[in-house]
């Protein structure tokens, strides 16, 4: 019977959960391409070019809906079992309250983990060729392949391998590119004339700099060669546009974010927003079980005596609530100097320690 109950209970929160992801995930693409269109015929920009963009970014989509649709396919479904009395002859047949929530948090755990693989895999990769788009959509002399990204400044071409990174440097945000190639041509463009090799390059708001940096020059005496710790670079590359080029920190792979946390840490600077986009995602699925556990008891009480739009009302509540409890909490440790994990944390804790609550009253 625990089977048939366990059947019952999921396959009820399970279509409504996909049925609401798919509905928001659907619109929340529908108006990204409204949004496309409006770039139609810029540098050379079409409506193909609109079309792939909204659905290689889909997938990153679709994770971050997923969250909203849990939480508000949950008490669809258990809502839906409440009116028709199914939840009332399962509590007098002897369930706890707790034993159908579990059931009901059971299929999110389930649905999770290819969310969290969907996450790592096909998102971060959908993210980086839509932000390539993106960036030859603002500038025709940019662009990002796989050596790293390359950018055109009249005689000289430039090739950032390690690609750009977003830093906050003093009070204020700039960009930072990595392991810097920089190729000086001869006005035809047939020779080689100087060759720049320079571990990072930062704009300090009016020219660039390069560091560690290795210059060779040739020409008819000879190949010369020098090295600088620091070097003006006197190029027109605009910062802002380069800036493009740096994914957000909460679009890249786990794996990515490590990587420029350890960057970061070697060289002596915080990881700041790295580490709390690690940090959210390390504890994506923990987050969404404990905000959907929360709010089962909406489906026990009030929920058998209102609709549907009471339902996606209450579900919509709760998911303001927790983002923006989330993101107080996370603010409130990056100012005080709380370490991500632990501000991450804390709101599933408190979230948790509400549900144990209600659960342990309710038993």
């Amino acid at each position: 019977m625990i089977r048939r109950v366990d059947k019952l209970v999921a396959l009820s929160v399970l279509g409504s959960v996909i049925g609401v992801w798919l509905v928001l995930t659907g619109f929340d693409a529908v108006t990204q391409f409204m949004r496309q269109l409006g770039n139609i015929g810029k540098n050379g920009y079409t409506l193909t070019d609109a079309t792939v963009y909204v659905l290689v970014t889909t997938p990153r989509r679709a994770y971050d809906m997923f969250g909203n649709a849990a939480l508000i396919g949950s008490l669809l479904g258990l809502g839906g079992l409440a009116a028709t009395s199914e939840l009332t002859a399962l509590r007098a047949s002897g369930m706890s309250r707790l034993r159908i929530a579990v059931s009901a948090t059971g299929v999110i755990a389930v649905l999770i983990l290819g969310v969290v693989v969907l996450g790592e895999t096909a998102a971060p990769w959908g993210d980086q060729l839509g932000n390539a788009m993106q960036l030859r959509l603002k500038a025709n002399n940019i662009g990002n392949t796989g050596s790293g990204l390359w950018a055109r400044d009249g005689d000289r071409i430039i090739n950032a391998r390690g690609g750009a990174m977003a830093v906050h440097a003093g009070d204020h945000d700039t960009v930072q590119l990595i392991d810097v190639r920089v190729f000086t041509l001869t006005r035809d463009g047939q020779q080689l004339t100087r060759f720049e090799q320079a571990k990072t390059a930062d704009h300090d708001g009016r020219t660039w700099i390069l560091h560690d940096v290795r210059s060779t020059t040739l020409d008819d005496t000879g190949v010369h060669s020098s090295t600088a710790p620091s070097e003006q670079w006197n190029s027109s590359l605009n910062p802002q546009v380069l800036a493009q080029s740096a994914i957000q920190p909460q679009y890249l792979s786990m794996r990515d974010l490590r990587r420029n946390m350890r960057y970061l840490e070697n060289n002596g600077e915080s990881p700041g927003v790295y580490a709390v986009a690690f940090w959210t995602r390390a504890l994506y699925a923990l987050n969404v079980l404990v905000l959907v556990l929360c709010a089962m008891p909406f489906a026990f009480g009030t929920m058998r005596s209102g609709g549907l739009g009471k339902r996606i009302f209450i579900g919509m509540l709760l998911a303001i609530t927790w983002y923006f409890l989330q993101k107080a909490m996370v603010n409130f440790g990056t100012v005080y100097g709380i370490p991500p994990l632990l501000a991450n944390l804390l709101p599933a804790a408190l979230l948790a320690l509400a549900a144990w609550s209600y659960f342990r009253k309710h038993a």
